[in-house]
């Protein structure tokens, strides 16, 4: 029996079992359901107005998933490069009708409309056979008494899956979102404001082109006082506008009169509204909400870069790289109970875009005499050339020998 001394004083707390919890699960104890919690914000339909319907946010999701999807991986296994990992196979063809460009197009895609992405592993014997992308507005988040996942429903039409978080089948990836424990936050909610002032623009200039390419007005007629036209003469009037004078067929077609009628223009001229402009100002939000450079889309008034190697380059090095690294650090995790621990890194060598760093990096550390040329090789990324001088018994003296004869071919064996 444990005294209230005791208890008091702290003494029992050594000898209660840990529990590694965090000490706010309890709160999600209260209404817990173990049923599937549909995302807050219909996605669906914001995709089908911007992705489907925005060019602007059709060319910054296709720059940044065909980007991200070139960019091919190393695998490394404790510091050592691994050019023969199974994993190589899935990366190449995911799935017998998907090659790897397209699995990771589809999965950066997904991404970037919902804030939220879903990969499926077939697991035969242990080991991932198949990875398969799932739609996101078809996945449900199913949170447990603690708070976690505790599984995912998929649900199409009136059948559905339900894939228990333990059991390691599904990878969840999702941008963050301050306001929500479960799903994550794209880039196009963020610009959803932009993406409505754009669109509407672009309604209301086709809106123009079909009304004879000029504001909308009013016919006044200014006929004897007190007099007005009559119902036959107004559905005439009318059917005449509809017919001969709307429409782009009808642009610029001269609008005939009779006694007592005068067109009076009631809207602002485009130029008076700032429609340009603002449709333009709207089109930088939206490339500025996915992290494309406008000058990189096309787009005119940005002049932060002074050139379309520089804004390319910095595409590259604040959006592009940046996503690659984050689905390798979630890939890497999520296949540490079947391969073990490794570690996924991108192959710079590969960019075009960033051909010129990469020169003068090594013109760079090609000009240090300080460095022996192993440790010039680690630092862009090279195994060592494991080149002995000929009469030497030291390792460490890697330095060629132009006298050696029978060694190994230093170029030969240039490991990553």
């Amino acid at each position: 029996m444990v005294s209230l001394l005791e208890r008091l004083r702290g003494r029992t707390s050594a000898r209660l079992p840990e529990a590694k919890q965090s000490r706010t699960a309890t709160l999600f104890n209260l209404g817990f359901t173990a049923q599937g919690r549909r995302a807050p914000r219909n996605g669906a339909e914001l995709v089908r107005q911007g992705f489907e319907a925005n060019p602007i946010v059709y060319r910054c999701v296709r720059m940044i998933a065909e980007s991200v999807a070139s960019v091919p991986w190393l695998i490394y296994d404790r510091g050592v490069e691994q050019v023969e990992h199974p994993l190589h196979g899935l990366l190449q063809r995911p799935a017998s009708q998907q090659s790897g460009v397209e699995f990771f197009e589809a999965l950066v895609t997904d991404l970037l409309l919902f804030g939220n992405a879903y990969v499926e592993a077939v697991v035969i014997d242990g080991t991932h056979r198949e990875w398969h992308v799932l739609r996101p507005d078809r996945m449900s988040v199913v949170p447990g008494a603690n708070g976690w996942p505790l599984a995912y429903d998929y649900a199409v039409g009136g059948d559905g899956v339900r894939f228990l978080v333990a059991e390691g089948a599904i990878l969840h990836l999702k941008l963050f979102a301050p306001l929500d424990d479960h799903y994550g936050l794209s880039p196009l909610s963020a610009a959803e404001t932009a993406l409505d002032t754009h669109n509407a623009a672009s309604l209301w200039n086709r809106a123009l082109l079909e009304n004879a390419a000029r504001p909308s007005g009013a016919l006044v007629y200014a006929g004897p006082e007190g007099a007005s036209l009559s119902d036959e003469q107004f559905e005439r009037l009318k059917s005449e506008l509809d017919e001969s004078f709307s429409g782009t067929r009808n642009a610029g077609r001269p609008l005939l009169l009779e006694g007592g009628l005068d067109w009076k223009a009631l809207s602002l001229k485009p130029k008076e509204l700032d429609f340009i402009e603002a449709k333009a100002a709207a089109a930088r939000e939206m490339a500025l909400a996915f992290g494309v450079p406008p000058m990189v889309l096309g787009l005119p008034g940005d002049n932060t870069y002074s050139n379309y190697q520089e804004a390319n380059r910095a595409f590259w090095r604040q959006s592009i790289l940046p996503f690659v690294h984050r689905l390798q650090a979630s890939f890497a995790a999520w296949l540490e109970p079947v391969y073990g621990p490794l570690v996924l890194k991108p192959n710079l060598d590969s960019i075009d875009a960033l051909s010129s760093e990469r020169a003068a990096e090594w013109a760079r550390i090609g000009a240090a005499d300080f460095l022996t040329r192993d440790e010039k090789r680690e630092a862009v990324g090279y195994g060592p050339m494991r080149f002995l001088r000929k009469g030497s018994d030291n390792p460490s003296d890697n330095e060629p020998d132009g006298d050696a004869d029978d060694g190994p071919n230093p170029f030969q064996n240039n490991q990553r």
